[in-house]
């Protein structure tokens, strides 16, 4: 997150406050989602591991990697725990969050991808979650978001990171929930959460997170 985004964090956080815990929204489906799993509080055994583990990772890695905060690496082990998957494609930086993604199914197929040309060759591979998260980079996003829209299916869940941190990325967010794939959306200002079940009413759902 860039410094004028953490200065305004506080008034942005305020202003969504009336959007949390699922004030005012009609949907079963997305009053569990939001409920459930995006304000889970739950202690997960697998939290403290995760820790460790990220400590680990840095001190064998360097301190390069890119870090999302604890509360957004969190949400990721839940959403792979609420749906799933049999197949998970990590795009972007390679991350702490790779930890987060992996720890909920162990089962699970975990492929990622910092190079479009290697996950354009992947042709036969359906997408279950999708983890987008190199902001930094808006053109990826939005190339990679094409790439694994038309390999999703109606159970697939696609996560996008910074969806807010530049105007740029702001556009293409709205891009993708016009788009006549998608179907019901939550943006909780950091992340823009994707679903694809054709048969649940368009819908799009402001978070605060």
């Amino acid at each position: 997150m860039n410094v004028i985004l953490k200065l305004k964090r506080p008034f942005i956080w305020l202003q969504r406050f009336r959007y949390r815990c699922g004030y005012g929204v009609h949907s079963p489906f997305a009053f569990n989602f939001i409920t459930s799993v995006i304000y889970d509080k739950k202690s997960y055994a697998a939290y403290k591991d995760l820790l460790l583990k990220e400590k680990e990772m840095s001190h064998n890695m360097g301190r390069g990697l890119m870090r999302e905060s604890i509360k957004v690496n969190r949400l990721l082990f839940r959403l792979v725990n609420f749906a799933q998957p049999n197949t998970i494609i990590d795009a972007g930086t390679f991350s702490y969050s790779s930890l987060y993604l992996h720890a909920s199914e162990a089962s699970t197929s975990y492929n990622a991808f910092s190079d479009l040309s290697e996950l354009s060759l992947k042709k036969d591979l359906s997408i279950d979650f999708l983890y987008l998260h190199n902001y930094n980079n808006p053109s990826f996003v939005e190339e990679a978001f094409d790439i694994c829209a038309d390999r999703a299916h109606s159970q697939s869940l696609f996560v996008v990171q910074g969806i807010r941190y530049s105007a740029k990325m702001q556009s293409i967010w709205k891009k993708i929930q016009a788009d006549e794939r998608t179907g019901i959306s939550f943006d909780l200002y950091d992340l823009g959460i994707l679903f694809f079940d054709k048969k649940k009413i368009k819908q799009h759902y402001l978070i605060n997170f």
